[in-house]
């Protein structure tokens, strides 16, 4: 993890799990707190040994990666917690993400970990769209959902920290079916980030880039021919069940799913380009013998 300095106010420690930080006057805001205590604890240590304050927090989603840390951070600093609405429900009840990872069920044992299900949080206030006055922070919000429900990014003195709205290059290639929840609202935030002015931008993993316009269009570009292979498949197919186009997917595009937690964030990404192709009626849907099925066109 390395301490990056952007502007005069604008910070980010560069990691697996970018975190964000922005100090003025006696303020200082986190953005996000990584995975757990001990990648927060290399935090808190640069912060303190650069004279740096904390003060506020802003969590972005309700993803444990990007909140796993806060509980460490309120229990020995003393600061005020900002969250997304809908999100804060899932940061303070924090079993809420394997339980609807795992369609409402009762998550099994190997879905309890530091990767699905951080520790509950308390937030102070829940925020939406619109300015922030964070102590002598001053910033401005962006709803951006599609990866998460009420994904929130955060724009300080020109520098958008823009959480997982957007994937860096590397991170696109690795995750190569990128985790969303909804498809037509991934688009369209990642559209909403294109008109953004902007000084910069440092999304939740990836390098800080000045002009990230390239990187979000491949974002664009790579939701786009996922969709599209995945309606050709449907329509050569003819009929195909829901979990039949989950395992083709993963099989065609070589993602590796050896846990089931990996392979539940799959089917959650091709069920939102199902659902996006459905809600576009470029293919239909029906129950057939007790199978969710798909479909190109009417019954035969």
């Amino acid at each position: 993890m390395s301490f990056q300095q952007i502007n005069s106010t604008c910070y980010y420690f560069q990691s697996s799990v970018n975190i964000g930080y922005v100090q003025s006057g006696t303020t200082g805001l986190l953005i996000d707190a990584g995975i757990d205590k001990s990648s927060i604890k290399k935090v808190l240590k640069e912060l303190k040994d650069r004279e740096l304050p904390l003060t506020h927090l802003f969590i972005t989603h309700a993803h444990a990666d990007h909140y796993g840390g806060a509980a460490y951070i309120q229990e020995n600093y003393e600061v005020y917690t900002y969250a997304p609405k809908f999100e804060e429900a899932i940061l303070r009840n924090p079993k809420l993400e394997p339980l609807y990872l795992f369609g409402g069920n009762d998550p099994v044992k190997e879905l309890r970990n530091k990767f699905l299900e951080g520790e509950s949080i308390r937030i102070d206030e829940v925020v939406s769209e619109g300015s922030l006055q964070a102590g002598e922070v001053e910033g401005e919000i962006f709803l951006l959902p599609g990866h998460s429900y009420h994904q929130l990014a955060l724009k300080a003195n020109g520098i958008l920290y823009a959480t997982d709205s957007y994937f860096g290059e590397d991170a696109l290639r690795k995750h190569i079916i990128p985790y969303i929840t909804d498809a037509d609202l991934t688009i369209k935030s990642l559209e909403k980030l294109l008109a953004i002015e902007m000084e910069g931008a440092v999304p939740g993993h990836g390098p800080f880039e000045k002009d990230p316009s390239t990187t979000i269009q491949q974002n664009i570009d790579v939701h786009v021919k996922l969709m599209n292979w995945l309606e050709n498949y449907i329509i050569q197919k003819e009929w195909v069940s829901h979990e039949s186009v989950v395992a083709a997917m993963c099989e065609h595009y070589e993602v590796s799913t050896p846990q089931l937690s990996q392979w539940l964030l799959y089917r959650t990404a091709v069920t939102a380009y199902l659902v996006a192709l459905k809600k576009d009626q470029r293919i239909q849907d029906d129950v057939v013998g007790h199978r969710w099925v798909f479909h190109s066109g009417a019954k035969s």
